[in-house]
């Protein structure tokens, strides 16, 4: 599969008061968008997004619906660059309307900061799945998983570059553990096989190399 990402800058954001009177900020907004093509030319069926809306109802639940502030190379999350937690996700309309709080990590000050000083920011989605064209438009298949939504500072410009880095690695699930990328696996399973060869061939490799040795020596 691959990693898909989609970026939205239509946001605002909202300081909120608990229980206990302590503030958070929160960013609010259109995450994601169904049945409607995308300035990437993408358009994601909504069937495919209530049901994958519907899985991540639990991570949000469990307060595992975290996310990150910039544009990771990977689908994992990375807990050193974790910014936000997203608090909500639903449907309004054909809209993929989300909240988000801003947590207090290293990154999540940062994003702070940069909503205090007026720094226009917005959000990306970030998710792995299949793409098939369909009358010039490449329409998300029914495996796709969503992954996470970050904070991203520039969201009028990075399309090229986060396509260039991102968009053209293939992602495989390795036993129900977490993503690796199809180019790292071939070179996992290559250095496997080198291994390999050398503990099944120890003493013929060190035999030839001595020959080597002895014929170059003057």
């Amino acid at each position: 599969m691959k990693l898909i990402k989609e970026i939205s800058q239509d946001l605002s954001y909202l300081v909120e008061a608990n229980e206990n009177g302590k503030k958070g900020i929160f960013i609010e907004g259109i995450f994601m968008q169904a049945d409607k093509e995308n300035k990437n030319g993408r358009i994601y069926p909504r069937g495919i997004m209530e049901k994958e809306l519907e899985r991540y109802q639990s991570l949000i639940k469990e307060k595992r619906s975290l996310g990150e502030l910039g544009h990771p190379p990977n689908p994992t999350i990375n807990l050193d660059k974790v910014s936000h937690l997203i608090t909500n996700l639903r449907f309004e309309g054909n809209d993929i309307v989300g909240k988000a709080k801003v947590l207090d990590t290293p990154m999540g000050k940062i994003a702070q900061n940069f909503i205090e000083e007026g720094v226009m920011l917005g959000v990306s989605s970030r998710g792995l799945g299949s793409l098939k064209e369909k009358n010039g438009i490449n329409e998300v298949q029914d495996d796709f998983h969503l992954a996470t939504v970050d904070i991203v500072s520039d969201p009028s410009g990075p399309d090229c570059w986060v396509g260039g880095i991102m968009e053209d690695v293939e992602w495989l699930l390795v036993d129900g553990r977490g993503w690796v990328s199809v180019q790292a696996k071939r070179d996992i399973n290559n250095a496997y096989r080198t291994q390999k060869y050398i503990k099944e061939n120890r003493e013929e490799l060190i035999l030839k190399a001595m020959n080597t040795f002895l014929k170059n020596v003057k």
